[in-house]
């Protein structure tokens, strides 16, 4: 993407709370993750939560970077990630990737900050920066995702459960809604027969803990085929030459290393290899 534009995109966020890039994702692309999608939510036997924060008519699908290939294309696309980089830093960190398709008739998503729980004071500078794939378009009628714009600039989080006035982010199928962590938002009512399907693609500063543990959560022999920037972002390097060192060793080392062994292991023949 254009220097130019991705600093108009981190200029909204910073304004607003967030931001559409339009026609950011490929068609292809899009093909791809509603066909691997619908297959993955048949064979994990995937059913709605039934909790009013995960919803009664929603389906989600979790770390997906361990359902194949076709996910590792997400966290590194050029046409996102670099904003997000602007809103946090070169450090960020994956936060969670996962998929969410809210069928018809259900209901709201109480609004909330995705960064609520932690417990700094607000204002404050971003510690996560998520994003929206539109794989089919959001419509307010569909379940939109509700924002209430300005928000992220608030001295406190919304009260769970309370009502706020919010718009809808509508955009075509192939657009990504990107936020500040601190924006005040929810999951729309979804009033048709259609299900809304999008891929929830969060990240998180260097610094903060990340959603889901990506590297408990994704197999070593998986991450190791992962590309460099990706291995990054799933927490396999150092913030800022000293945040997640493994005795003073790069973690991504861990990567190139037999099964078995590790970087505090007492064998010279593993020191010899790092």
């Amino acid at each position: 993407m254009d220097e130019t534009l991705v600093g108009q995109h981190i200029a909204e966020v910073e304004r607003i709370g967030y931001t559409i890039v339009a026609n950011a994702i490929e068609p292809d692309l899009i093909a791809q993750l509603h066909a691997g999608l619908a297959r993955l939510e048949h064979e994990l036997a995937v059913q709605p939560a039934g909790n009013s924060f995960e919803g009664a008519a929603t389906w989600r699908i979790y770390n997906l970077l361990v359902h194949g290939a076709l996910y590792e294309r997400i966290p590194v696309h050029p046409h996102v990630l670099p904003i997000v980089e602007g809103v946090l830093d070169n450090g960020c960190l994956i936060s969670s990737l996962s998929s969410i398709a809210i069928g018809g008739g259900e209901t709201a998503q109480p609004i909330h900050a995705d960064d609520q729980l932690i417990p700094i004071p607000k204002p404050h500078v971003a510690t996560v920066c998520n994003t929206m794939w539109a794989l089919t378009d959001f419509t307010e009628a569909n379940g939109a995702t509700r924002l209430v714009p300005g928000s992220h600039t608030a001295d406190h989080s919304p009260t769970y459960g309370e009502t706020y006035d919010t718009i809808p982010a509508e955009m075509d199928a192939g657009s990504v809604l990107v936020w500040h962590g601190s924006l005040w938002h929810g999951g729309g009512a979804n009033t048709t027969s259609e299900r809304r399907v999008g891929v929830a693609m969060n990240y998180c500063a260097g610094w903060i803990r990340q959603q889901e543990n990506q590297q408990l959560g994704i197999p070593r022999d998986v991450a190791a085929r992962f590309s460099p920037r990706l291995r990054q972002l799933c927490g396999y390097g150092i913030y800022r030459g000293l945040i997640g060192h493994i005795d003073k060793h790069d973690p991504v080392d861990l990567l190139d290393t037999p099964n078995g062994m590790h970087i505090g292991s007492s064998d010279p023949m593993v020191w010899n290899r790092l």
